[in-house]
């Protein structure tokens, strides 16, 4: 799936709606409908089963954050869990408005979940790079996996990867930086170059935590096709992602900015060059700067440019008039005209 961009122009972007759906259905089914509508090709989600994912005391600390939907981190984390039973009904949505559907399993009773429910792509977090036990049972699933680096080490992705690969061929691996929110000067961009090279075999792309759109086209420009933003509907709802999240607006604005970037590479055809609307309404024609007599050798102190309604010779062509001989007079402020000169001398 994900293997066909690699080498490709088209690039794969991916809406992480993460838990800003804010454990509701209904608000995580306007994600699947509203970024799609402004370009996602993926709308990705996470899922935990979190008695099984936290200790019991950090499962039962205080939580005592401003983001926070309970008492407790258990009952907070509770709050912003997709229940099971909903997960069928988002992929249906996500394959209504022709998106694929996606989700990272923090743990293995989710990655069962998820299995059991049917995904398109499974997404393995920074938080378990390099926790290969979990990454053997992914892999053994066949799923296409992306995989975020952030955080991790050379050796830490190498082995990852080698891991994921026992088991799928499909493997993309994205550069993430994590922090929330991730200033512009530490987003890293080059190290692209780095996974693209160490890593041949994979799609590579970008996972950022930036709240603006520039670090994507830059990263196609590094090389990256496979790229994951966090989205919103409303950055000013309660908890820790909306921050540095994109409105639909702002993601659409992503979206497109990245799809300009193979668009503006290839340069303009030479045929068509000198012929832009511009130059046929306020381009110079080389113009008599004085008479010129019939046999006179023309000279660069011979000739101006002037605009006129009716087009000479364009002025950027002097260099074909300079040493040509006058056929005829031509009087001071005319049109010279190639029917005027003989370029046999010209230079």
């Amino acid at each position: 799936m994900l293997s066909s961009y690699k080498c490709a122009d088209k690039p794969f972007i991916i809406a992480e709606v993460g838990n800003n759906h804010q454990g509701e259905l209904e608000i995580a089914q306007r994600y699947i409908k509203e970024f799609a509508c402004a370009g996602a090709d993926a709308i990705k989600f996470q899922t935990r089963n979190n008695k099984y994912l936290f200790s019991e005391c950090g499962y039962n600390a205080p939580y005592n954050s401003e983001h926070s939907f309970g008492e407790t981190y258990g009952e907070h984390r509770e709050h912003l869990e997709l229940r099971p039973e909903w997960l069928p009904i988002l992929k249906a949505d996500c394959e209504k408005y022709n998106v694929k559907f996606m989700s990272t399993p923090f743990d293995e009773p989710s990655l069962e979940l998820l299995c059991e429910v049917g995904v398109d792509l499974i997404k393995v977090a920074s938080f378990d790079l390099g926790n290969l036990p979990l990454l053997k049972r992914i892999a053994a699933t066949g799923f296409p996996v992306v995989i975020s680096c952030g955080g991790g080490k050379a050796h830490q992705i190498r082995s990852s990867v080698e891991e994921l690969l026992k088991g799928t061929t499909e493997v993309t691996v994205m550069h993430c930086v994590s922090e929330y929110p991730c200033d512009h000067n530490r987003l890293g961009l080059d190290n692209i170059e780095i996974l693209i090279k160490e890593f041949p075999e994979c799609t590579i792309g970008l996972s950022d935590h930036f709240n603006g759109i520039l670090s994507g086209p830059i990263a196609y420009m590094k090389g990256a096709r496979v790229f994951e933003k966090h989205v919103t509907l409303n950055r000013a709802w309660q908890g820790a992602d909306h921050g540095f999240s994109l409105e639909h607006d702002g993601f659409r604005k992503f979206v497109r900015d990245i799809k300009r970037v193979p668009e503006m590479m290839p340069p303009k055809h030479e045929s068509e060059l000198g012929k832009e609307v511009v130059f046929k309404r306020l381009g110079k024609s080389i113009v008599a700067l004085h008479d010129i007599q019939p046999g006179q050798t023309i000279t660069i102190n011979d000739l101006t440019g002037k605009i006129y309604d009716g087009h000479g010779i364009p002025i950027r062509q002097s260099s074909e008039v300079i040493g040509a001989t006058a056929i005829s007079k031509i009087s001071a402020g005319e049109l010279v005209s190639f029917d005027a000169i003989s370029l046999v001398n010209a230079v």
